[in-house]
């Protein structure tokens, strides 16, 4: 996995990366309430607000970590956002991305740099 200065993780597997938020911002959001999710088949360029999060404390917008096409929403935020909060680097992720150029990540850091990005 690789995770981004903005609390961001990414699985690749194959020419899919999934998409959630990590323990660490789940944990800073407090409760989720609500999650609106980009659409299946929209084209996204990196830095694009693409989901918004909706929390107790605040409202916050995810940017998309890659340039690419979104093949699939995580449908069950839109009933239970709370599975965020519950398995954030689980069952709480966004979305699925086919990158266009899966390059960008090797920019992103890996488990122990991020641990120490939030030390």
């Amino acid at each position: 996995m690789k995770y981004t200065e903005e609390h961001e993780w990414l699985d690749q597997d194959g020419d899919i990366v999934t998409v959630g938020i990590t323990s660490h911002a789940a944990e800073q959001l407090g409760d989720i309430v609500f999650v609106e999710l980009p659409e299946v088949g929209a084209e996204v360029t990196k830095d694009d607000e693409i989901v918004v999060i909706e929390s107790v404390k605040a409202a916050s917008d995810i940017l998309a970590p890659l340039d690419g096409e979104i093949v699939e929403v995580n449908e069950v935020l839109a009933d239970t956002p709370s599975k965020v909060n519950e398995d954030p680097e689980g069952d709480g992720w966004f979305f699925k991305i086919k990158p266009s150029d899966t390059s960008p990540m090797d920019d992103y850091m890996d488990e122990a740099a991020y641990k120490a990005f939030i030390d």
